[in-house]
């Protein structure tokens, strides 16, 4: 006897057609034949069938609907995004570049090359756009995290009416992994406090192994996986460039191993090679005695190239040099022997970023899928950085600082350059060098030696094209459209139930295989720390506000001098129209005003170091109104942005702790690390505080007698001098109320620590604040700790 047929069976009969095109019929772009897509994909995440209820009493009576399972399309492909950070257009050896990039030769050389593929000129804009299609003051990241403001277009707070690609990707059925830097997190937001939803993995990111900041120690980073901080592994050789590779690769892997059928969207960006420029002794090695030409002789070589390979006209004249940057045969010896080692290193961190990012590229082809998967390899999320300003730095922070490093001091170091002792970035004429033939470097927007990066993509089952230049203009915004009209997917207008805001970005599938295909991107404004410009169908109107080593604007904004040229005849901006066509250029000016209304870039923000401090332009602060914070422990991983700001001004902290019957050891409590920070702590049983200046200099102020068994309270006062910042003052270590000891403390760092070393209770992540006890497990408190409490006195009021 047949069971009695119910609405549910009919149900099941009606929607197993459609679980089949949920389960992968739909083709993707790939497919010359396309079949409409029954699915409504327009609307993320895709709605769910209302099942009917039943009213049979026996499931054996029962056909069950089939399972709902969202799949891509067809044939869409896997995707992998490669973002290197701070290489300019020279930064390859397919662009010319002094440096063998074998991995990324290979794409380019089995796919396509882009020479005229642009980004922000800076970090989290660069990221933010190239993730979601939209240009980067709508993603409210006018400029990095660390500067946001109160005003939209600045905030460094993504808004939900943007979502990213990978969000769009993960609700159509992929895996989603991302690795390395982020740097797109509002700075308050970076804390165990959260909220989290603009952390990676709530922002279309199944997987995520990296770092939160803007730049990372390689030799100890502070490194989540997910939302949780992970301590680093004891190993003397441990390198976060390869580490972070490793589990990449080891994701991958498992996706295909698991899930065969289902594709990946992975987006890889190394910290490298942003500074510190940190690469193994070995790699350093093989570079010696390689760049004492210096970068003249080496823009020169590079520019030679680059007419040779097609990458530039034949008829590219070299832009002149900023004016602060110095001829090389005008150098001391000196100068030579230290600016041609930081190159040597610098050259070697290239090569063993492209080393790993080939590994990656090899374990794709080993699962099988490399055929279909869309790589796209940028290398650069901006110009090269100038950042290291005339003479180069032993430690970076001393930038953020204000303190000048001598090329006498950093000689004596010089071959520990590129080590953990060491915190380095290089000359700026390198970088000059490296975004050859343009003038300028990362931070500027206004010269394409700031935004122009190379890029190139490999798709065969999608690109029948091979090893062939691309020249119409192209920006980070068209990654994201691009890579879902290749997977057959539509652009949603809603998600997460949020109305979203279209695209900016043109899509890239039209100029695969038509060289001489028109140009679909035909404007795109730019702007930066007020460095502006506008492209618009090959002319480009540009004014420089300031220089990256320039700590103010050149002027006021309104009295800005612009300039104009004709892309189409003039590659490397070396002959300004700006008298001989003025109509042309007020046209464009008009047209920037215009694209900047519309895309949040005004009002034009120009301060630099201002906007470091949250209360100066109204970013929220965790600790705002708060002069004290009791912690416990296991509190650890307390980024500057969300901790007390304990700079230039008197302060105390007070710990509660028992010492054990076999003596006490360790940290009490630490901020930042081995270039700067400070911390209090026992050493074989005798308390002790240090103030690390830099990483140049070290105060300590220590008992002399051993802590007896039991409880204790710690107490460190700093009694700040006064009369600006940056000044010294002195400091009392008290032990259950009585003074043990006291001394001066000549020097304090007057803006930040570290980009990425934390506050840490009874224990010192990363690198040590203090060397004799060391970092991470080494570091760790033996005893009990109860409470820390940190307090700040008042500031002194204003003469």
């Amino acid at each position: 006897m047949q069971p009695k047929e119910n609405k549910l069976t009919r149900f099941g009969a009606c929607l197993s057609a459609g679980a089949l095109v949920l389960g992968n019929t739909a083709p993707a772009m790939a497919s010359k034949t396309k079949s409409p897509d029954p699915i409504d994909r327009t609307v993320l995440p895709i709605r769910e069938p209302e099942y009917p209820t039943s009213g049979l009493l026996d499931v054996r009576q029962a056909t069950p609907p089939p399972h709902f399972d969202v799949r891509p399309p067809a044939g869409a492909p896997n995707v992998l995004v490669v973002l290197v950070d701070d290489l300019g257009f020279a930064g390859t050896s397919s662009f010319g570049g002094p440096v063998p990039t074998e991995a990324f030769d290979r794409i380019a050389r089995e796919g396509l090359r882009y020479n005229n593929f642009h980004t922000t000129a800076v970090s989290s804009p660069t990221r933010a756009a190239l993730k979601s299609g939209r240009n980067h003051h709508v993603n409210n990241m006018g400029s990095i995290i660390e500067t946001g403001t109160a005003f939209p277009g600045n905030t460094g707070q993504i808004p939900s009416n943007v979502a990213p690609l990978a969000e769009m990707l993960r609700l159509n059925g992929y895996g989603t992994g991302a690795f390395g830097k982020w740097h797109e997190l509002a700075a308050w937001e970076a804390s165990a406090a959260g909220p989290f939803d603009r952390w990676p993995t709530r922002q279309g990111f199944d997987k995520f192994y990296g770092f939160l900041g803007g730049e990372t120690n390689q030799w100890a980073p502070f490194v989540y996986d997910g939302t949780t901080a992970q301590e680093l592994p004891e190993d003397p050789q441990y390198h976060f460039m390869a580490d972070m590779t490793d589990k990449a690769i080891s994701w991958v892997k498992f996706q295909k191993a698991l899930a065969p059928e289902k594709p990946f969207y992975m987006y890889f960006a190394p910290g490298a090679t942003h500074a510190p420029h940190h690469v193994p002794a070995e790699w350093i090695a093989k570079w010696k005695g390689k760049f004492d030409g210096g970068w003249d002789v080496l823009r020169k070589g590079i520019l030679d190239r680059q007419i040779k390979l097609g990458i530039v006209p034949k008829a590219t004249k070299l832009a002149p040099k900023p004016t602060a940057i110095p001829d090389w045969d005008k150098l001391t010896k000196d100068q030579k022997t230290l600016f041609a080692r930081q190159f040597e290193v610098f050259a070697a961190f290239v090569d063993y970023t492209d080393f790993h990012i080939g590994r990656l590229v090899k374990a794709v082809e080993e699962t099988g899928e490399l055929d279909n998967t869309m790589i796209v390899l940028v290398y650069g999320d901006n110009g090269a950085s100038a950042e290291g300003g005339a003479n180069g730095m032993f430690s970076e922070m001393t930038y953020f600082n204000g303190v000048q490093e001598k090329v006498e001091d950093m000689l004596k170091v010089k071959d520990k350059w590129g080590g953990p002792e060491t915190y380095p970035h290089m000359a700026a004429g390198w970088a000059v060098a490296l975004d050859t033939p343009y003038t300028w470097t990362k931070q500027v927007a206004s010269d394409p030696g700031g935004t122009k990066v190379g890029m190139a993509l490999r798709w065969p089952r999608g690109i029948k094209s091979k090893n062939q230049i691309r020249s119409q203009f192209a920006h980070v915004i068209d990654i994201a459209p691009t890579i879902l009209e290749a997977a057959g997917l539509p652009e949603p207008k809603v998600v997460n139930g949020v109305t979203q805001r279209p695209m900016d970005g043109v899509s890239l599938v039209y100029s695969f295989d038509d060289a001489k295909a028109p140009e679909r991107h035909t404007t795109q404004y730019f702007e930066m720390f007020g460095n502006r410009a506008i492209y618009n169908a090959g002319w480009f109107a540009r004014t420089i506000h300031r220089a990256p080593w320039e700590p103010t604007p050149r002027r006021d904004l309104k009295d800005d001098i612009w300039e104009l040229y004709d892309l189409r005849k003039d590659f490397s901006l070396v002959n300004d129209l700006a008298k001989t066509n003025p109509t042309k250029l007020e046209e464009l000016k008009s047209l920037f005003m215009k694209e900047a209304e519309k895309n949040y870039a005004l009002p034009v923000d120009d301060r630099l170091f201002d906007r470091i401090i949250a209360s100066n332009v109204g970013r929220p602060d965790l600790m705002a109104g708060r002069t004290s914070i009791t912690l416990s422990a296991g509190m650890v991983g307390m980024t500057e942005n969300t901790f007390l700001n304990i700079k230039n001004r008197s302060m105390t902290v007070t710990a509660k702790i028992e010492i054990p019957t076999t003596g006490a050891h360790g940290i009490v409590f630490a901020q930042g690390g081995r270039f700067g920070g400070w911390a209090l702590y026992v050493k074989d049983g005798v308390p002790a505080y240090d103030y690390n200046f830099l990483g140049m200099q070290r105060f300590t102020v220590a008992g002399k007698e051993k802590l007896s068994p039991g409880p204790a309270t710690l107490r460190f006062d700093f009694a700040y001098d006064g009369g600006g910042v940056g000044k010294g003052g002195l400091g009392s270590l008290y032990v259950n109320g009585k003074k043990i000891a006291e001394g001066r403390i000549e020097r304090t760092q007057p803006a930040i620590f570290s980009a990425d070393e934390t506050a840490d209770v009874g224990i010192d992540l990363a690198s040590p604040v203090v060397e004799s006890i060391g970092a991470e497990r080494a570091s760790k408190f033996n005893g009990k700790i109860d409470e820390v409490t940190v307090e700040l006195a008042s500031l002194p009021k204003p003469h």
